[in-house]
């Protein structure tokens, strides 16, 4: 039974300001980014994969995991369900990938691979959206298997 999770984690609450690239994580985003860091180590495998925007409040979000992960500027403030498809490598990457990134990217990927069309579905900030496709299924289905926001854990 081959199956691709696939994690779309929206970074923590953020200070507003500009350069928006640089914006960091509110005493309360740390704490949210810490809380479904938790969550997540408790639930995936040691094998997943971890990728980040590049931008700043992403990279704060990422490291609560306390795990390696890997900046892509595709998945950064201008990205799409499309690049952020392409980068993974979707459907043919197996094992679980979580991305850390932003809205609305990440809600229109979950609204695509889900429903066939993007819209625009919310995910509140610090919030994670985990989908899963098996490939031992005549349609392979995307499935919803959490949506959660940290105020709930």
């Amino acid at each position: 039974m081959a199956t691709m999770n696939l994690i779309l984690w929206r970074h923590a609450e953020a200070e507003d300001g500009t350069p928006d690239q640089e914006r960091v994580l509110t005493r309360k985003g740390l704490k949210q980014a810490q809380r479904m860091a938790k969550w997540l180590q408790e639930r995936l495998s040691e094998d997943a994969v971890f990728l980040a925007s590049p931008a700043q409040r992403t990279l704060q979000t990422a490291h609560a995991l306390g795990r390696d992960f890997r900046v892509m500027p595709e998945l950064g403030t201008s990205g799409s369900p499309e690049s952020l498809l392409s980068v993974i490598k979707w459907p043919a990457t197996k094992g679980s990938v979580v991305i850390v990134g932003h809205q609305p990217t990440l809600g229109e990927t979950a609204a695509l691979l889900l429903t066939g069309r993007k819209a625009p579905w919310a995910l509140k900030k610090g919030a994670v959206i985990w989908l899963a496709r098996r490939d031992d299924v005549s349609d392979a289905r995307v499935m919803l298997r959490a949506a959660i926001a940290p105020d709930l854990l």
